[in-house]
């Protein structure tokens, strides 16, 4: 049983998918999270709803696309939208290792609300990243700056804790090869040049918020251990369960959706073809 017969034993569904230490949980995240046992995850990555589907437009392909991506993703209003993810983060808290840390990425519409959360929970911040996106959709209104990147908030459970920070993998790696900003040898800074996923990442298909495996290696690499646990509440097609899994990591991956964890299921098996 993995990634730890410890920790999933007192999960009582089964998993949709386990193979390995990668294994896939059909769920609501806030009600299985509460079935594992606290302190027993050493990172999570979360990409929650943003909010943003609201009948507008966007580009993609050269093409007018609408930006809804279905009912999980449209706001109920300020208060409930804060609600949801003052919840989510309250039960990641609980789980989280002493020393353990959290990821959550998001635009306007939904950072701010988690920053706040994160900070009244007691979260201890440590970075905030800006995800530069050089190939960005154009904006079709031409009455506004063009959006071109998202936030990361990187955060730990306990501001009196020590962290896992890869310093020496982070300087010293080869990120310039894929990110112009990154020169070779020198400090990692908190601007991140990263296209979005390339065509490969989506050749079975794609979730309207999938993240780049670029971006969730370098999450992975620089902030967890070989073997460590990494959680992620909204696992959608399970980038950040790929880039742990090719790390030498431990994977547990959340979602209400079948369709992107059956897709995720089509990731992993194509990683050992």
């Amino acid at each position: 049983m993995a990634p730890d017969k410890k920790i999933l034993s007192g999960i009582k569904q089964k998993p949709y998918f386990l193979k390995g230490d990668f294994v896939l949980y059909n769920a609501d995240s806030i009600k299985l999270l509460k079935q594992l046992p606290e302190n027993s995850i050493n990172m999570i990555f979360a990409d929650p709803p943003y909010n943003l589907s609201n009948g507008g437009f966007s580009v993609h392909a050269g093409k007018r696309v609408s930006v809804n991506k279905g009912d999980w993703d449209k706001s109920k209003g300020f208060k409930d939208d804060y609600d949801f993810h003052y919840n989510w983060l309250v039960a990641c808290k609980r789980v989280l290792k002493l020393n353990g840390t959290l990821w959550v990425s998001g635009t306007y519409h939904s950072i701010y609300q988690c920053g706040h959360a994160l900070q009244s929970l007691g979260y201890h911040i440590l970075n905030d990243i800006s995800w530069f996106k050089p190939n960005a959709a154009p904006n079709l209104s031409c009455r506004f700056f063009t959006a071109s990147h998202e936030s990361l908030i990187w955060a730990r459970k306990d501001k009196k804790s020590k962290h896992t920070f890869n310093y020496g993998l982070v300087k010293n790696g080869n990120w310039h090869e894929n990110d112009f900003i990154k020169k070779p040898n020198t400090q990692m800074r908190s601007v991140w040049a990263i296209g979005t996923p390339k065509s490969e990442e989506k050749k079975f298909g794609k979730h309207p918020t999938q993240k780049p495996l670029d971006l969730l290696n370098r999450v992975v690499l620089a902030s967890t251990n070989v073997g460590d646990v990494v959680l992620d509440p909204f696992a959608g097609s399970s980038t950040t369960g790929i880039a742990a899994t090719m790390s030498g990591r431990k994977f547990i991956g959340i979602d209400l959706n079948k369709d992107y964890l059956d897709l995720s299921k089509k990731r992993f098996n194509d990683l050992n073809k």
